[in-house]
């Protein structure tokens, strides 16, 4: 499975960004996928995430409320809508994808992930 993301931007605090995480291959739809981001000196942490059936979804305390992850099972996509984003928001975004991922305690473990994306650039400006 290959992961693609996109859609990162630099935008102004309070701004909105709709990032896109597209899985390609074989068996793609029976991947979960999950985002994490990681900013400059600190560790990756865990975002946002949707079951392999686009069902169920999980959000970080840092972002709910304000983002929302959903999917388009046909095209194999999962979205990612950043809405009032704030500065310490700014990291670069990754998507990660766990076969079969229908579990909250997988959808936050990095390590847990079968297939990573490259990563893009979110800059939030105060």
């Amino acid at each position: 499975v290959q992961l693609q993301a996109s859609g990162g931007g630099l935008v102004q605090a309070g701004g909105s960004l709709r990032l896109s995480c597209a899985a390609s291959g074989p068996d793609a739809r029976f991947y979960s996928r999950n985002w994490f981001r990681q900013a400059p000196g600190k560790e990756r942490e865990f975002v946002a995430g949707i079951t392999w059936s686009f069902s169920e979804t999980f959000y970080a305390n840092a972002v709910k409320g304000r983002f929302t992850i959903d999917g388009d099972k046909a095209g194999n996509t999962a979205y990612l809508q950043m809405n009032n984003l704030h500065p310490e928001d700014t990291a670069v975004y990754y998507c990660a994808a766990k076969e079969y991922g229908v579990y909250y305690y997988e959808a936050v473990d990095g390590d847990a992930m079968d297939f990573w994306g490259e990563g893009t650039q979110v800059t939030v400006s105060s």
